[in-house]
């Protein structure tokens, strides 16, 4: 029977491919201006509102997807025979691959032959959509449950990360920089150009001077760790700068043409530690 894929919302991929490819995504929970509301790729949650709120002075907060929400989905697949797998969100910047483990642990106690395995991917926001899409190409060609949890161990490394934001009050707010680097930075234009390390943590790795410095500086990046760029999908994710993000994806083209690039927004989990204006690109490398 066929791989059932999970993931979560921190997945920043489009609902439609999502829905398209049949993956189980399951919300995490937003909390902004005294509402609760789910992450669910923007079916209900419009991105544009989510960060002009944000804008306009909301500071949302998230809470991680629970035991009972990834048990209820594993004791479903195995009820029905069907082999699941969850790629989760970073385990560095959330709790949720931890919920799972639970869940695959109570699930296994009622039926200890179910198929079910957690991958912490070290991946997030499109870099986590990247590894999937990725892994659903390896389902196709028939790869069972094991042998895809062991292509994801060895592959899920060469997922490189590199971003940068507008605003680094939202990276402090996250405990991300101090609060003497935000402010100073906010003053001198200073943007940061950061990565997401082996262990799925967000690493500042260089610091520009000025928005469009620092848009250049990612493309400089990709030139430097891509792979094979003439057959490469290069994914890119905005914070509500979707002109920008085309931009970007001008300059990839120009520089160092890819076989495919797909833009989408960071989703509102995602979002709500980086703030608006963030940039973000993905792609495969020898190492991050």
């Amino acid at each position: 029977m066929k791989i059932k894929v999970v993931t979560d919302s921190c997945c920043d991929l489009p609902f439609e491919y999502t829905s398209a490819h049949n993956i189980q995504v399951i919300p995490l929970t937003i909390i902004m201006n005294g509402e609760e509301k789910k992450d669910d790729l923007a079916e209900t949650m419009q991105y544009e509102s989510f960060y002009e709120a944000i804008l306009n002075g909301a500071m949302p907060q998230t809470a991680q997807a629970n035991v009972y929400q990834f048990a209820e989905i594993f004791r479903k697949c195995a009820q029905n025979g069907e082999p699941v797998i969850y790629i989760g969100f970073s385990s560095a910047l959330s709790g949720c691959v931890n919920s799972a483990r639970m869940a695959l642990e109570e699930v296994k106690e009622e039926y200890p032959e179910a198929e079910i395995a957690v991958v912490d991917s070290k991946c997030a926001s499109m870099g986590l959509g990247l590894l999937i899409h990725y892994a659903l190409e390896q389902i196709k060609d028939g790869m069972n449950l094991q042998e895809l949890v062991e292509w994801i161990e060895a592959n899920k490394l060469h997922i490189i990360h590199w971003f940068t934001v507008a605003d680094l009050n939202h990276l402090f707010r996250g405990g991300r920089v101090s609060k003497a680097a935000a402010t100073f930075g906010t003053l001198l234009q200073i943007k940061p150009v950061m990565h997401v390390d082996d262990e799925g943590r967000l690493i500042p790795v260089e610091k520009v001077k000025g928005r469009k410095k620092s848009l250049k500086a990612l493309v400089e990046k990709l030139k430097e760790d891509i792979v094979d760029p003439e057959n490469a999908e290069v994914f890119i994710s905005h914070g509500g700068c979707l002109e920008e993000a085309e931009e970007v994806k001008k300059m990839i083209m120009e520089e160092c043409p890819v076989k495919e690039i797909k833009i989408n927004y960071v989703g509102a989990a995602v979002g709500s530690h980086s703030g608006p204006g963030t940039m973000a690109i993905f792609f495969k490398g020898i190492k991050r």
